[in-house]
């Protein structure tokens, strides 16, 4: 899970493994699997460095 914030200021909390999409449109738009999608106040690429980091999170926790 990551932390973004919607354009009102509020935070949200999203499943970085439902994000089918990023776009930048001047606002960064996030689409999930599901076909729901938001905008954020967070660029492009901090989102895309908190997806990352979040499966690096979880994939450190697996037992190989």
């Amino acid at each position: 899970m990551i932390v973004v914030t919607k354009l009102n200021g509020k935070a949200v909390v999203v499943n970085a493994e439902l994000i089918k999409l990023i776009e930048s449109t001047p606002d960064t738009l996030i689409t999930l699997t599901s076909g729901d999608h938001f905008m954020v106040k967070e660029e492009v690429e901090e989102v895309v460095e908190r997806a990352v980091e979040y499966a690096r999170r979880i994939r450190a926790f697996q037992v190989v």
